[in-house]
């Protein structure tokens, strides 16, 4: 109201903003995306993204380097500063990452949702935004209860889920659900 805010932003975002700005800084400019598309080889993508914030994700790669490899890491890279950003962040910001995953959550328990239904469809599972955990879960979960129990209870979407969930959902409705 008076302007004071300002005088306390620090000791709740000055942290958090400092670290976005450096991500910022550290993101790709229009020279690297130019000096990308004139590599000829995936050995050269690894080496000029070894000069970048990638680098120390592709470092100990060893050759031939592949495509899937240079998304896996390039990947990795984004997801652990996000998960920086999420333990460092103070509510509402925390709450507000938190609620941006949900889309992949729900993504993921539509895919495993299939994959319990119909496990011929293991490589969709690729397409997941997730952990190795799942797998174990997707070989002990017989049905869908069994899969909400292991998978979603402990997760902010098991209260979206807990009503709906049910042992008898056709691979059908999940189709209807995972293209809606």
């Amino acid at each position: 109201m008076f302007g004071f805010e300002a005088l306390t932003f620090n000791i709740h975002g000055g942290y958090l903003e400092a670290i976005v700005r450096g991500y910022r800084s550290g993101m790709l400019t229009a020279a690297d995306y130019n000096n990308l598309c004139q590599c000829e080889t995936l050995e050269d993508i690894k080496l000029h993204l070894s000069a970048t914030d990638y680098g120390p994700y592709l470092q100990n790669e060893p050759s031939p380097v592949h495509t899937t490899m240079i998304v896996e890491k390039c990947t990795l890279k984004l997801v652990n500063d996000y998960k920086h950003l999420l333990c460092q962040a103070t509510k509402p910001l925390s709450t507000f990452l938190e609620y941006i995953t949900y889309g992949y959550m729900i993504d993921n328990v539509v895919l495993n949702s299939l994959l319990l239904l119909a496990p011929c469809m293991g490589e969709m599972f690729g397409n997941c935004w997730t952990n190795a955990t799942l797998w174990a879960c997707l070989k002990v979960a017989h049905n869908m209860q069994e899969l909400y129990r292991l998978v979603l209870v402990d997760t902010p979407l098991a209260p979206y889920f807990s009503q709906c969930i049910t042992s008898e959902v056709s691979p059908g409705t999940l189709l209807y659900l995972l293209f809606d």
